[in-house]
């Protein structure tokens, strides 16, 4: 199983072709998208090369290997331009070992509110766009960063889950996390 994780797009076309190409050249079998997928925001200047409609375009192509969970600035206009669901506050996902990963942006869940989770499992959301990859108490807590507005001087980031290990990718793929 290999997974890959983008968050916080945000409408910007240029980093959504980016993380895509990214992601084909990884063959991770699925694309997991942690919200905030194509308006910008109200906190947020418009990216360069924003471009909603187009984001939906590039992203409907791998539709059928997508798990989304809404971002806050996800909404139902957004899902009317999508091919996959992707309104839900959280998704869970059983990882081959038996752990649980909880999908979620991060606005609601996230280190402060955790969802009831058990020993071991992973708490997986963007919203902070401060990519992190740690241990807390007795969860992983899983950030992949942002693609379009990374913060903390941080460069736009991806994340990977392969052979039960999590790790956060800059563009030029170098493990940071």
């Amino acid at each position: 199983m290999k997974l890959f994780f983008i968050s916080d797009l945000h409408g910007c076309l240029p980093a959504t072709q980016q993380a895509l190409a990214l992601y084909k050249a990884s063959q991770a079998t699925q694309l997991i998208l942690l919200g905030d997928v194509l308006n910008h925001g109200p906190r947020n200047p418009i990216p360069a090369g924003y471009d909603p409609a187009a984001v939906a375009d590039a992203l409907n192509q791998y539709a059928s290997e997508i798990i989304a969970v809404r971002g806050n600035c996800d909404s139902e206009v957004d899902q009317m331009l999508l091919d996959f669901p992707m309104m839900s506050d959280y998704a869970v996902v059983l990882l081959e070992d038996g752990r649980k990963l909880f999908l979620t942006h991060g606005h609601t869940y996230n280190q402060d509110n955790l969802p009831m989770l058990a020993k071991g499992d992973v708490l997986c959301h963007g919203h902070t766009h401060i990519p992190v990859a740690k241990n807390v108490d007795d969860l992983f807590i899983f950030n992949p960063g942002s693609v379009t507005f990374p913060r903390q001087g941080y460069t736009a980031s991806y994340g990977l889950y392969q052979a039960g290990q999590f790790s956060v990718m800059d563009f030029a793929a170098k493990q940071f996390l």
